[in-house]
Order: C-alpha cells, then structure tokens, then sequence
C-alpha cells in the first residue's frame, strides 16, 4: 500500500487546458516526466520557465548564487494583500536586513526556552480530543488548531483562546483555502487586463488578519515600553536591533513578519502533521511503535526530544511525501547556461520539493512510505541533495529547527493518548492551497489507547 499523491496529467495538453488544472490544482497540471526529469522547460506565449531537479543546479540557485537568482516578485501578486514586505518576499539588502533582525530569536537557547510552550499547546489538543473519542474527525482542523496555538503562546505568549488569537485563526482558515500558494502570476508575466485570481473576499480576509496582527504588535510595542513584556519570541524580535543600522522594525513591519510567521510556522506545520496523523493511521505497525517511544514524555523536558528518534523519522517522512511548501519560484537576473541550454534573462526558476522528494532517479521506492529510509545510505545521500521541506541555503526558513521539535512532540503526545484509524473511502488527495492540504480534508477515526 503506498501513501496517496494526486494523478500526474497525460504528457501533453493545450495551454488553455494546463491554464484551467493549473487553477485547479498545482499539483495534478504536472506531468509524470517531471519525476525522471533533471531539468523541464514550459514555453508559453506569456512566459519561459525551467524546473530543476538536479542537484547541483538547485545548489547553483539556491546556495551558491542565491543573489543571482531572488525570488521571482510575481510571487507577490498573489501574496502581497497578505504578507506586505515580509521576509518571505523581499530580496536583496532589505531581505538581508529582515534576516539580522529576525535569525536571533531562533538561536541557541531559544527553542529550550519555547519548548514548555509547545507542550503545553500539545497538551492542550489531547485534553480537546477527549471528547471526541469514538468519532471521526477532519484532522486538518485538529492540527491546524495545535499549530495555531504554538505559533500564538511561543509569539505572544498568549493561547489560542485569546480573543485575538482566536479571529486570527478564524480567518486563516477563509484565507488558506480560497487563495493558492502559487498564484498563476508566479508563473506567467500577465497583462494588466488579465485577473490576478484572488478574490475581492480573499483581499478583505487578508485585511481583516493584518489589522487583528497590527493590535497585537501595537499592545506588545506598549507593553515593551512600559518594560511589562513577557520574554517570547515577539519581544525578541521587536527589541533586536539591525547590527548594521541600528534600527528596529516599525509596527508596519512586524505585522509582515507576524503574518508570514504565522503562515510559515501555523500553515505549514498544520499540513506536516495532518498528514503524518494520515501516515499512521495507514500503517498502524509504526502508529504503535511511535506510542511506544513516547512514553519518555512521562518527563516532558527539552532533553527528552532527543529520546523520539522514530517521530522524527516518520514526521521527516510525512515532509518528504507532502512537503509543505510544494514549490519555489526564482528570476533570472541576467542570462545562464544550464545543462547545455540558454536561459533567458527574466526566466522563471522552479525548484519543486514535491518532484524532487519523489524523484525516481534519486530515492529509493521514492512512492514508499518508509521512515527507516533516513538511516540507510540512499536516505543519508538524498537528505542531503534532495531534502529541502524547509528551503535550502541563505534562505532556509529560519524556524526549521523549531518546527522539527513542534511537529515530533505533537505528534508524540497525540499518540501517545489516542489511536487513528482510517474510514472506508477516506482515502485523502493532495492539492495545493497555501500549503499540501486534502481536496476534502484528512477523516480519522479517534479510538482511546
């Protein structure tokens, strides 16, 4: 039995067909190729676009010419009403800026000091679920609710029950189904005359979350001055200073950063574990082995982390087969050469994780739901040639590390409380949204262990 991954389209449609799948679904309006493939050129009227896969040209782009190679700003056609000038869209010296502020608050002791937090909004989803035992249950919505919850206790050092926290992940949940991750702009140098694809809605919702963020920050900016803070990662981030230039980021600017947190470390996480809850319900045999390993947590300090190998493996799994983040898009700057082929100045760069976590000429049974893969060679290689969930090079996400604790830990807990079972014709399907979600979410059975 092998895991579930949407039907790759036949090899050749008409622009205006790929247009209509593309809006559909990502994810399907790629062909099967692309899974053999080192490199794929697009031509259309609009627009020229190469997926790599190959190693080295992901290591070109995104390691050792990152400058380059900055990130396509089609990307905030579609994400801008959103995510402002965060970190996640800018290039250059003010993305450089952002960095030096934003990196310190995820250094060193930093993620000891969040993990009491994690555990507690851990702890939190198992005592929520109790009341649902014997039902089935959408687990997007399970999972989305605990990553909300970390996000907000570990920024704000608020629950999610908090009246604001609340509002906030209320409208996430409007706003990460009705606006796709890649917006067709990503792709294609659209006339002025052609619609961006998000909706008049969609652009209020993002409204709505900016200024429920900007009350936040606003309070916090208050507190900061009046020396009453809590010690999280909103006050560390507010108060550090550009070593360069000395200046901290206005409010404008932490409600960019707040919100691609949130997307980056709620949205993302949200799917990650949704779908590792799906994994274990698949194959029980390591549903059992995880709740096994985590009875360490009898003890849930920051050292027992080190005791959940086998979730770990399994959730590095699930963000292998449905990595988050299923594509990336890059520019051109000036003209390249690839694989004996020109590439034109403004070109369109993508490096794709969900082809190259699949790809059938690097993995191992790449189709496999197998998490004892990452101790054999082919895994040690392909974790680090062919592994990015998280990005790769300058611009890997800052909160990797923080999400490889969150997302073991939670899984843990909720295993170590409740078995999940699949239902009859529940089999999910991956699609793209803000990040790999189900086209008609994750149903589970929850069953007391």
């Amino acid at each position: 039995m092998r895991p579930p991954k949407p039907l790759a389209r036949p090899g050749k449609v008409s622009l205006w067909r790929y247009l209509r799948l593309f809006r559909q679904d990502l994810l399907s309006a790629q062909p099967q190729r692309l899974y053999r493939a080192w490199m794929a050129e697009f031509r259309t009227p609009f627009f020229r676009s190469y997926l790599i896969n190959q190693p080295a040209l992901i290591r070109t782009v995104m390691k050792e010419r990152p400058d380059a190679f900055p990130k396509s700003g089609r990307i905030s056609e579609g994400l801008h009403p959103l995510l402002g000038q965060s970190v996640f869209l800018t290039n250059g010296d003010s993305w450089k800026r952002q960095r030096r502020i934003i990196d310190p608050a995820f250094e060193g002791g930093r993620l000891k000091d969040s993990f009491p937090a994690m555990v507690a909004a851990a702890q939190a989803c198992v005592d929520r679920l109790e009341a649902h035992v014997g039902q089935t249950l959408e687990c997007e919505e399970i999972t989305s609710h605990a990553a909300a919850d970390v996000i907000f206790r570990t920024l704000f050092s608020v629950p999610i029950e908090h009246e604001v926290a609340a509002q906030v992940f209320d409208k996430f949940r409007i706003y990460q189904r009705e606006q796709p991750l890649l917006n067709l702009a990503a792709f294609v140098r659209l006339p002025h005359w052609v619609p961006r694809f998000h909706s008049r809605g969609t652009r209020e919702t993002a409204r709505q979350i900016r200024e429920l963020i900007g009350h936040l920050t606003t309070e916090r900016a208050r507190a900061i001055k009046a020396g009453t803070a809590p010690d999280d990662l909103a006050t560390k981030i507010m108060t550090t200073p550009d070593p360069e230039t000395g200046q901290c980021f206005d409010t404008q600017e932490m409600v960019d950063q707040v919100a691609i947190f949130f997307l980056a470390g709620h949205e993302t996480s949200a799917s990650a574990l949704a779908w590792a809850l799906y994994l274990m319900a698949l194959y029980p045999e390591w549903q059992d082995r995880l709740a096994a390993e985590a009875r360490a947590l009898d003890v849930p300090d920051f050292a027992v982390m080190s005791q959940l190998k086998l979730s770990r493996d399994v959730f590095r799994e699930a963000l292998r087969l449905y990595p988050p983040v299923p594509m990336m898009v890059r520019e051109t700057i000036c003209p390249e050469r690839f694989r004996d082929r020109d590439i034109p100045q403004g070109a369109q760069i993508v490096v794709s994780p969900w082809h190259l976590h699949r790809h059938n000429r690097m993995w191992d049974q790449p189709d496999d739901f197998d998490p004892s893969r990452w101790s054999t060679e082919n895994g040690k290689t392909c974790q680090r040639e062919a592994f990015i969930p998280f990005s790769t090079g300058p611009r890997v996400c800052p909160g990797a590390g923080f999400a490889m604790v969150e997302g073991p830990l939670i899984l843990s807990m909720l295993l170590r409380r409740y078995r999940f079972e699949v239902i009859e014709g529940g089999t999910p399907v991956p699609v793209a949204h803000l990040t790999v979600r189900s086209k008609d979410g994750i149903w589970l059975r929850l069953v007391e262990r």
